[in-house]
């Protein structure tokens, strides 16, 4: 067994349950790969629901006492946990540019994004406070929030860190124990935070990591011994987990995919929204469910704010320093994104800008910035999630021609406008996603405000993943209701105390 700090290729990775890393019950191990290189880091166990048995059993010890811990407590552990986070920022750093690929200032930021949902999760004493008042004589209603239980979370690869976060804080602060199954391809970040969790003092069962791809995720949606579960990934595999953790009696949230539209308005100042879409669409490499990949430009022959954008995106270099783009996941995202460029070609399309000379790179799984320009709202590249570094672009006669396009889509994640009007803006709730923006190219709501989409970009329970829309999620909401015959007067107490 290996742990994040001392991996090196030569070991398995173990599941981390009562505290401490203990081996897989798997007989087979993933190789995770370092997507610059293409370096094996280390093995993760290929886990089995014996797996998560072992860390339901340790979950379900803890929680007792756990669930006991008055909530200012259990704060207290993740106020520790941030200031670990914080002193070893430059460590945990370097894991996730290591194990996913992006650059140095996109690890940082998305740890960084992920601290400020732990700072959120510090003030779960004043926000889970239920209500209390008297309703009638002597009659008192209250409101109390509830943990859950054991309940468990499957994380993606493309935010090793940030996404966990949304999560895990939330969770165990309300009093929950909870399992995470992180992405089989970026597993070392998540365990460091374990071993940084157990050194804030944390418990040991309240957090517990099983390693592994379908059977641990099929596995933890269908336990009886837990009770609710989260999910950020596909939609294709959001659907399927969401329907299979209802089936058996579990709360159930599992984000989805998305396909997000831009609208470039005429009046839009060209140099911020060039600027947006540079981070929007091949931030991250593309590989998030927030980036934009379709732009709507409104009016014929803007093209000279086109040319700029490509010649924005072709100045765009290969690296992991701040400000380049880094690798993709893997070769099999590499190919899947060059799919979807020579179907652009097949359709008629025009390639404006080609990042498929990146594949021919020595080393690892490249795939370089490409712009798009569309005939068709109905090509591929316009309808399905890419997850790469591709801009589709469509221009369209008016606001109302690209509104109804982006409703089209059946995701529902996130949506922009560009423009000076104000007018114009409040146009902006016209449009079919759960987080808009206006002259914003990645309109994630920062804490309290909460994250989530809506249609084929959420399943499950109404609940966002984040802020103050997830601790419903995690808790029940218990009503309270008292009656106290009025005291008589010769019961009434003397307020006078004789020390």
């Amino acid at each position: 067994v290996v742990s994040p700090s001392s991996s090196s290729g030569a070991g398995v990775l173990g599941n981390w349950i009562g505290g401490k890393h203990v081996p897989s019950t798997a007989s087979s191990s993933i190789s995770v790969t370092n997507p610059a290189t293409g370096e094996e880091i280390c093995r993760v166990p290929q886990g089995r629901a014996q797996d998560v048995d072992e860390a339901v059993k340790a979950a379900s010890a803890a929680f007792p006492a756990w669930r006991d811990t008055p909530v200012k407590a259990r704060v207290e552990v993740l106020f520790r946990f941030k200031a670990l986070v914080e002193a070893n920022l430059a460590e945990i750093t370097a894991l996730v540019v290591k194990e996913h690929g992006k650059n140095r200032g996109e690890a940082e930021a998305e740890i960084l994004k992920g601290i400020e949902t732990v700072s959120f999760a510090t003030g779960l004493p004043d926000l889970v406070a239920g209500r209390v008042l008297e309703v009638a004589r002597g009659v008192f209603c209250q409101e109390v929030r509830r943990p859950l239980g054991v309940v468990a979370s499957v994380v993606p690869f493309n935010f090793p860190a940030m996404v966990p976060l949304w999560t895990l804080p939330i969770a165990i602060g309300c009093g929950n124990c909870l399992i995470m199954k992180p992405s089989e391809k970026v597993p070392l970040t998540v365990l460091r935070f374990a071993e940084l969790l157990a050194k804030a003092g944390l418990p040991s069962g309240v957090f517990s990591i099983v390693h592994g791809s379908q059977e641990v995720a099929k596995s933890l949606a269908e336990h009886p011994g837990i009770s609710a579960i989260s999910f950020v990934g596909s939609s294709r595999v959001a659907d399927i987990l969401d329907k299979t953790a209802r089936a058996c009696g579990k709360r159930s949230l599992c984000m989805g995919g998305a396909k997000n539209h831009l609208i470039a308005m005429p009046d839009c100042d060209e140099e911020m929204t060039i600027n947006d879409i540079m981070n929007s669409a091949f931030g991250s490499a593309g590989q998030r469910c927030m980036a934009a990949s379709i732009l709507l430009v409104v009016g014929r022959g803007r093209t000279a704010f086109i040319e700029r954008l490509v010649d924005r995106a072709k100045a765009l270099k290969a690296g992991q320093a701040p400000g380049e783009i880094g690798p993709v996941i893997d070769p099999a995202a590499v190919s899947r994104i060059a799919a979807y460029v020579g179907a652009c070609e097949q359709h008629g399309g025009k390639i404006l800008l080609d990042g498929r000379p990146w594949m021919s790179m020595e080393k690892g799984s490249w795939f370089g910035p490409t712009v798009l320009m569309h005939k068709s709202a109905q090509e591929p590249a316009m309808c399905e999630e890419i997850f790469g570094p591709v801009l589709s672009v469509l221009e369209v006669e008016s606001l109302d021609e690209a509104i109804a396009i982006e409703n089209a889509n059946p995701y529902g994640n996130a949506a922009a406008i560009y423009t000076q009007s104000g007018q114009t803006a409040l146009e902006t709730e016209k449009l079919s996603a759960g987080m808009l923006g206006v002259n914003i190219g990645v309109p994630v709501p920062r804490e309290p405000f909460s994250f989530g989409g809506i249609r084929k970009s959420k399943f499950g329970d109404s609940a966002d993943i984040t802020g103050e829309g997830s601790i419903g999620f995690w808790t029940e909401k218990i009503k309270i209701t008292s009656k106290w015959q009025p005291p008589k007067k010769k019961d009434v107490i003397s307020s006078s105390f004789i020390s």
